[in-house]
């Protein structure tokens, strides 16, 4: 797996725990460590994990070796 998969991944799954949190109890965890959701570096990480899941989409396409569709 490439370097920008793994990173990509990363902040993928750091955004879907964040927006767990958010679901479930109300707590923003980027905004709390960043200081607001208007903070700069929160809204740089909320951008990074937005570029991550676009990044992402080329997985829809994945079919790992062997995979056949039973459809």
């Amino acid at each position: 797996m490439k370097a920008l998969d793994r990173i990509a991944l990363t902040l993928l799954i750091i955004g879907g725990l964040n927006w767990l949190l958010v679901g479930l109890f109300e707590f923003d965890l980027v905004a709390t460590l960043f200081g607001s959701q208007t903070a700069l570096l929160s809204r740089i990480v909320y951008v990074l994990v937005g570029l991550s899941a676009l990044y992402c989409l080329k997985y829809f396409s994945y079919q790992p070796r062997g995979y056949r569709d039973r459809t």
